[in-house]
């Protein structure tokens, strides 16, 4: 059994969200916010649904979690996402001030870190690896059935 109140426990409820957007044929990554252990906005790539080139699973739970706690500031949150994030969603999470990041799998082409890890607030910790192979797997099969 996995606490409730573990990064492995709330990367799972971002898998949640990458599988939907994976059956909604969006690419299959899913984000969570937790404030003070609870989760407080859920999100899953929607680009193809909305025709927003913006509507990444970070970018929507940000803008959930502001609409939540009423603050353009998380400095007390964390965000898990199944997919690192990329240079758009890390300059929102560098205004937003998020006090950690966790993902499951590297980006190696559009991923924050192969810019350079200062794309976040300096504030900001970061943990990776966490559900890397379940995360991975999904990516891997949405791409292959997209190849087929």
């Amino acid at each position: 059994m996995i606490p409730k109140l573990s990064d492995e426990y709330f990367m799972r409820e971002a898998y949640k969200q990458a599988e939907t957007a994976f059956l909604d044929g969006e690419i299959p990554v899913g984000a969570v916010i937790v404030c003070n252990g609870k989760v407080i906005a859920r999100a899953y790539n929607q680009c193809e649904r909305l025709n927003d080139v913006t509507a990444h699973a970070e970018m929507l739970a940000l803008t959930s979690a502001f609409n939540y706690l009423g603050s353009k500031y998380l400095d007390q949150c964390t965000l898990y996402t199944t997919l690192e994030p990329c240079i758009m969603c890390s300059g929102a999470v560098f205004w937003a001030k998020l006090q950690r990041i966790v993902y499951a799998v590297e980006d190696p082409k559009r991923g924050f870190s192969r810019i350079s890890e200062r794309i976040l607030h300096p504030k900001t910790e970061v943990l990776s690896g966490i559900l890397h192979e379940e995360c991975k797997i999904l990516l891997d099969e949405f791409f292959k059935k997209l190849r087929d």
